[in-house]
């Protein structure tokens, strides 16, 4: 009996030492979980206030750009297109934040009247070019020709074709005329549309940017592709050039593409430093660059 007590005596101080072990190694298991997820938290932390502190650099830069547009008389237009959900909005709220809003617009037209359908295509446009000492942006422009309205069948395929001809000439008189145009492309991967579009019924936030065009959108993935790269890469003209942005990620974009904004243009005490960073977003609309970088 006592033989045998003895034997249960070690096998039960074994066992517990097991248990004491395999608690000690799961608990330890979840205090590396926690501090890994607690350095990951910090990271995240630290790159957002980062890219706060940067944007916040970029604002200065932005207000003595206006000052220069305005003492100079100069007629800047910047033309925002992309993907439905690529973030054109947010990219506009950013860059106009601390500006003066007498001397910026923000341009955003709707479906035309009956009236516009019967105009010279780009006369409603023309009424909302900046005068001098103004900037202005277009979301979304005479473009919409080369998007929705050739996917979707709003125009006909003697609009498509003879767009292209009118914008050249049109154009160039704008930059003949003392413009500055530059046209920025945001482009999206198509699990980021999805998700970006899905969030405009979840978040009561964003119901108004709900549009029938949604779906649409995402049936018709590949004709806006192609769409997209014919209409770059033929109206990507010398002195109205077009810029192609990867968009996935916002805060990075908004970064990126008013870096890209400011380092193209000419202004008194340009922070050369902050704007000789490239982040990798912004590329010319070359056709190495749509076959290889678009979605």
């Amino acid at each position: 009996m006592t033989s045998l007590y003895k034997s249960y005596s070690k096998f039960k101080k074994k066992t517990m030492e097991t248990e004491t072990l395999l608690e000690m190694g799961t608990n330890g298991l979840k205090d590396n979980q926690k501090k890994s997820g607690i350095k990951i938290k910090n990271e995240k932390k630290k790159k957002k206030s980062k890219k706060k502190k940067i944007l916040h650099s970029l604002y200065v830069e932005l207000v003595k750009f206006q000052k220069e547009i305005i003492a100079s008389d100069l007629k800047l237009l910047v033309i925002l297109e992309g993907r439905d959900a690529a973030g054109k909005d947010g990219t506009i709220k950013r860059i106009i934040k601390h500006l003066s809003p007498r001397d910026t617009k923000v341009v955003a037209l709707g479906k035309p009247s009956d009236l516009q359908e019967r105009e010279w295509y780009f006369q409603r446009y023309t009424a909302n070019l900046p005068v001098s000492g103004e900037f202005v942006l277009f979301n979304r422009s005479w473009y919409n020709r080369l998007g929705v309205e050739k996917v979707m069948g709003f125009c006909t395929h003697k609009q498509y074709k003879s767009f292209f001809t009118e914008v050249e000439s049109f154009e160039k008189g704008l930059v003949d005329g003392g413009f500055i145009i530059l046209k920025y492309y945001l482009d999206i991967s198509k699990k980021v549309q999805e998700k970006r579009l899905k969030a405009r019924h979840t978040n009561p936030l964003k119901h108004w940017k709900i549009s029938p065009i949604d779906e649409e959108a995402v049936k018709h993935w590949k004709d806006y592709s192609e769409a997209r790269d014919e209409m770059l890469l033929k109206t990507n003209f010398e002195n109205a050039p077009w810029f192609v942005v990867n968009a996935d990620d916002k805060d990075t974009t908004h970064i990126a593409l008013i870096t890209h904004l400011l380092r193209s243009v000419k202004y008194h005490n340009k922070d050369e430093k902050l704007l000789a960073r490239n982040y990798g977003l912004v590329d010319p609309a070359t056709p190495e660059i749509i076959k290889d970088k678009l979605y």
